[in-house]
């Protein structure tokens, strides 16, 4: 009965649109005096919950996503796709996703990525006779490659809750983010069959030319970050560092930043990095209170009870990640639900790599289904549509997402080949 009046004040909260953060802190913290417990042990765990030093890889990723964007690599990266794929039926679409694809590689978050590139995309979609809610939806669904594809802040999470090596989830990802490529484009290709009127962009040798000496540097960020990370050179949270430092020089060699930028840039990043870690903290304090009613365990004997099969196991997993990530912040869904579910995947001879891919990709899905839907929220803000248009132009996306998630689940190959072949 606790449980549950605990949950419903939670929910209750969300609903009311407090923030995540509060929503899990205020609940906590009356279940505690209630009980009359004493609140030092549960400030140190929340405390603890920050200090790990797999998390001082979020703010350098965040200050890498920051950088990026006021460096302008978003337009070098759209021009140089819209060379490549303008001439393209429906080539706008294309350079959609592959400048998401582009930039997650310094991003990994699709808020961030969402913010920077629907200014980009959005107003030549429309000017070329694309219909805006198909631009909604592309724009908002190829954002979500940022959290999956490395470096990725979902994963550092992910990792530092489940002990299990940042290299190797980031490893793991690489193939199930160009999955989502693949199936993303293949909408592309259904849906602009239907817009007989776009316009294409023609081709010229010598704009190619000018555009790819563009990207070239910026193009060399993911190969300084993932080629150190996988090669054994840096550590992700020294491969972060060097990326943020090879991007401020890139922007400074570009004029785009300034000394000046510098104080907004690191406002940008103390605001981003502390709102995680508030949420990370709230749910360390939550997901004591669960132990203290012993409901890992009691979670645990429902779903053994259910199943003896991992594929199940994940199949399950996935479903209780789309429906809480409609409702729960990525962040603080991971820092609640990994350690319940790792000791489960455990008995169940689960890859804790392959549990980190799934439930990350369907976590991620969320960010485009109401209420919570921060992607959905970002664009409304920034193209000033209502909420509603933006997620039914997402709608066709979801599909493809949802079908590269099941087909992970059949085939674990292709979420741990990779790691496998690198020895990670």
């Amino acid at each position: 009965m606790t449980v549950l009046l605990l949950l419903i004040a939670i929910l209750a909260l969300l609903a009311l649109r407090v923030p995540v953060a509060f929503a899990f802190l205020g609940p906590g913290l009356g279940y505690l005096l209630l009980e009359g417990q004493s609140l030092g042990l549960p400030m140190r765990l929340v405390a603890d919950a920050t200090s790990n030093f797999v998390l001082l890889a979020v703010p350098l990723f965040v200050l890498l996503g920051v950088v990026a964007n006021h460096a302008g690599i978003a337009d070098r990266l759209f021009d140089f796709a819209l060379a490549l794929f303008g001439r393209v039926r429906g080539g706008l679409g294309y350079v959609s996703v592959g400048v998401s694809l582009g930039f997650s590689w310094m991003s990994g978050s699709a808020v961030a990525d969402a913010a920077a590139l629907s200014k980009v995309e959005i107003p030549p979609m429309l000017r070329a006779g694309y219909s805006r809610r198909f631009g909604l939806g592309v724009v908002g669904a190829s954002a979500l490659i940022a959290p999956v594809m490395p470096p990725s802040i979902p994963a550092v999470i992910f990792a530092g809750q489940a002990s299990v090596s940042t290299g190797a989830l980031f490893a793991a990802s690489v193939v199930p983010a160009l999955l989502m490529v693949a199936g993303l484009c293949a909408v592309v290709f259904l849906l602009v069959r239907r817009q007989p009127d776009i316009r294409h962009i023609g081709f010229s040798w010598s704009r190619l030319a000018g555009a790819g000496k563009r990207v070239v540097l910026p193009l060399g960020a993911p190969v300084v970050i993932l080629g150190g990370i996988l090669g054994g050179l840096f550590t992700p949270t020294e491969a972060a560092a060097v990326g943020a430092a090879y991007m401020m020089v890139l922007g400074f060699a570009y004029r785009r930043l300034r000394i000046r930028d510098l104080p907004q840039i690191f406002v940008e990043t103390v605001l981003t990095t502390a709102a995680i870690m508030l949420i990370v903290s709230s749910a360390a304090l939550l997901g004591y209170v669960l132990a203290k009613e012993r409901v890992p365990q009691a979670l645990a004997e429902l779903v053994l009870g259910v199943t003896g099969d991992g594929t199940v196991f994940l199949l399950l997993v996935m479903l209780l990640m789309l429906v809480l990530g409609t409702v729960i912040d990525a962040t603080a869904t991971l820092v609640l639900v990994v350690p319940i579910l790792m000791p489960i995947a455990t008995s169940l001879g689960v890859d804790p790599i392959l549990l980190g891919v799934v439930m990350i990709l369907s976590l991620m899905i969320g960010l485009l289904t109401p209420p919570v839907g921060t992607v959905l929220y970002v664009l409304s803000s920034t193209q000033k549509v209502p909420v509603g248009e933006v997620f039914r132009g997402s709608l066709p996306f979801i599909v493809p997402l949802v079908l590269c998630c099941l087909l992970i689940i059949f085939v674990p190959g292709i979420a741990t080949w990779l790691p496998a072949q690198l020895g990670l």
